[in-house]
């Protein structure tokens, strides 16, 4: 049977084109997304039903972490579920994405995952603390520029040390930084920087400085609202963004939580390192990225180059070998999707 690693998303992965996800895709699932939206108007909070079935998409309104996070953790939950024939080997994820892969892995259950996660985004929204800037440390065909990442990150360590600038790696994301801090620090780093690729750096609308230092108020504030007993063993090795892996059997609930509420909030999320643990520990045949949008199959794919997987070593070779027998398979995109669902959508 095909062996397979599921990568869950980030925030920034729903946008306009995904608006009618959850409609489009998982109507039979209606009992599931009404307990989640039960969740959220005791909060106060605006359904998944409108906000998925909204006319039109609004950034203000789809990005907000308390709308963003829900929608993505029901899309690539519902995702999961949908996954058929194949033996999933591991689980990770990206950012928020691990979250998701809490609950694919079955550490938390359905409604314990949107708990955590409906409860994280809602904090990260009402404390907004900083934002992310987005910069390449390759080229175009995805090959490492020479001392690039050490540049960008000695940068990085030289304005935070000027009075008043926050700025610290967030997540290390492929073949791209993400630098978070406050608006002092983003600013000196981003005028500092020569645009690139005609797109960066690119800020990051709606995002706060996640994974790091500024995030310690909110990893309280999620502390006290989460208890231990969200939590339990995984069934699935989970691999998180330090690319250590939790095994089945061998997880104390208590370290997940302190690790999920603690460090994985206010620490750099290690992205290329956990999908490079994901290649060398579990060898799959497939790489599933789920739903929504179709933006993180670049860094996997920029992932495996770094870690020189399977003789891959530019993004032309990359497209060659996916063109020939895919190794990645993104969820958001229809014909990839087809090849892990087993059925019509």
């Amino acid at each position: 049977m095909t062996t397979a690693v599921v990568i869950c998303p980030g925030r920034g992965t729903y946008t306009k084109a995904e608006l009618g996800y959850l409609a489009r895709h998982h109507g039979e699932k209606a009992a599931l997304f009404e307990r989640f939206d039960a969740r959220r108007r005791a909060l106060g909070q605006e359904t998944l039903a409108a906000l998925d079935g909204a006319a039109s998409y609004s950034v203000a309104r789809h990005t907000r972490g308390d709308n963003a996070s829900a929608l993505i953790y029901a899309c690539s939950l519902a995702d999961f579920q949908d996954i058929s024939g194949l033996d999933i080997v591991a689980v990770t994820g990206n950012s928020m994405g691990w979250y998701s892969a809490l609950a694919c892995s079955g550490a938390l259950s359905a409604d314990a995952g949107f708990e955590v996660v409906n409860t994280m985004g809602t904090l990260m929204q009402q404390h907004l603390i900083g934002g992310q800037t987005l910069y390449p440390f390759t080229d175009e065909n995805w090959r490492p520029i020479a001392g690039r990442k050490a540049e960008l990150l000695a940068l990085a360590e030289t304005t935070a040390a000027r009075p008043g600038h926050d700025l610290a790696l967030s997540i290390d994301l492929g073949g791209m930084l993400v630098l978070a801090g406050n608006e002092a620090g983003l600013a000196a780093f981003e005028a500092a920087i020569p645009p690139a690729q005609g797109r960066f750096p690119m800020r990051l609308a709606n995002h706060a400085a996640f994974h790091t230092a500024l995030q310690a108020p909110v990893a309280a504030a999620g502390r006290a609202a989460l208890p231990e007993a969200l939590f339990r063993q995984p069934t699935l090795p989970l691999i998180d963004g330090r690319g250590a892996i939790w095994w089945p059997g061998a997880t104390e609930p208590a370290a997940l939580r302190l690790y999920t509420l603690g460090h994985q909030v206010v620490a750099p999320y290690d992205f290329t390192r956990a999908i490079t643990t994901a290649a060398r520990e579990f060898a799959p045949d497939l790489f599933i990225i789920t739903g929504p949008g179709t933006t993180l199959g670049g860094a996997v794919a920029q992932s495996l180059i770094l870690a020189d997987w399977a003789g891959i070593d530019t993004k032309s070779a990359f497209q060659a070998r996916q063109s020939a027998s895919p190794i990645i398979a993104s969820m958001g995109l229809a014909d990839q999707r087809s090849l892990v669902t087993q059925r019509e959508k």
